[in-house]
Formats: C-alpha cells, sequence, structure tokens
C-alpha cells in the first residue's frame, strides 16, 4: 500500500470514529475491533457485536506516554517506563483512569492501556487525538483470528469501517502480554 493509501485508509477509519462508528483495523498485535475510547456508545456496540459481557473490560491503544498521561492519573514511573522500554506488546493495567467511557473500565476501577508503535494503529490514535479500544476480531469465547483471512464474517459485517491495510499480510501475531502495576508498585501478570 502506497502512503497516499495509507494516509487516506488511515482518514477514514478516523472519520467512522469520530462520528461513534466502529471500525476492524490491525494494531501491534492482531486486528482488532475498536472505536474512540471515550465514546460510551460506541464502546457499548464494541461489546455487542463480540457478544461479551460487559463485566470483562477492554483495552485501550495510544500513541505516546504523553496521551498515556493525560488519560491515567499519576502513572506509577515503573510503569511508564515498561510502556516505552517493551520490546513486545504490554497492555498495562493501571488504577486511576481518567476520560475513559466508563465501559471500559474494570470492577476495579482499572483500566489496560498499551503504547502502540505499529504504523496504522499508532496513526488512529495520534489522528483521532484520543485512546482507540483494541479487542480482538471474534466473539468473545470464540478463538481469535490470527490474521484478516480468519475472520468471521459476521464481525466485518457488524463494523462501520474495515480497514484495507494489511489485510493480506499472514504474519503470526499473538495478544498482548497484560501486566497489572498498582500505585505501590505491586506487579502482577495477568496474560502471559
Amino acid at each position: 500500500m502506497d502512503q497516499n493509501s495509507f494516509r487516506a485508509d488511515v482518514a477514514a477509519a478516523i472519520k467512522c470514529m469520530r462520528e461513534g462508528g466502529v471500525i476492524l483495523y490491525p494494531t501491534d498485535t492482531v486486528w482488532g475491533i475498536g472505536c474512540d475510547a471515550t465514546r460510551s456508545d460506541a464502546v457499548r456496540r464494541v461489546f455487542e457485536i463480540k457478544r461479551r459481557a460487559e463485566a470483562k473490560a477492554l483495552i485501550t491503544l495510544v500513541d505516546s506516554v504523553g496521551m498515556l498521561c493525560r488519560f491515567v492519573d499519576d502513572p506509577p514511573e515503573v510503569a511508564l517506563e515498561l510502556a516505552e522500554l517493551s520490546t513486545t506488546p504490554c497492555t498495562i493495567v493501571y488504577d486511576h483512569p481518567r476520560g475513559l467511557a466508563p465501559e471500559l473500565l474494570a470492577p476495579d476501577g482499572s483500566a489496560g492501556l498499551r503504547l502502540t508503535t505499529e504504523s496504522y494503529s499508532r496513526a488512529l490514535c495520534a489522528g483521532l487525538r484520543r485512546p482507540v479500544v483494541s479487542t480482538s476480531a471474534n466473539v468473545s469465547g470464540d478463538p481469535t483470528p490470527a490474521f484478516y483471512a480468519e475472520i468471521p464474517r459476521a464481525i466485518i459485517e457488524a463494523v462501520d469501517y474495515v480497514a484495507e491495510y494489511r489485510r493480506d499480510d499472514h504474519t503470526p501475531r499473538v495478544s498482548s502480554s497484560v501486566i497489572k502495576i498498582s500505585d505501590d508498585c505491586t506487579i502482577k501478570i495477568l496474560r502471559r
């Protein structure tokens, strides 16, 4: 995909999210279902598409430590260092998120955010200027599709926009690790 097509694809996805839509897009891990992470109406649609219980929180992507700090009150320094230095996708669960749709919060009020370095998902966050929801493109409980060709037709038809970028990519990818880092710097691995 050339740069003009890439930019047009990202712009169409951003426009969709600004209007409250839900997108299907490539991330730094597997393909994801996403939306503006500050819009409750859009987040509720993601839960409906996935048929996922609302008690199970969703992950959110950010494009920079600056954006992360706008949506988390006083993140522990060790968490910021891990977010910046991790060589593989690593979602960190923070105790004091702010400004995110309440549906994204776990029962204890925490939220999982990941600093993405992948070009498409990073461009989405930067262009939207807000975090983007990122949850695997499957019905909850079903296997996670490894790449676009494995995404169920029902998921593709349920979203408002499907990214063009990386549809033909068959590079094996896996979900991120998930680590909770509490205010007192207690670290708990939730998913490897």
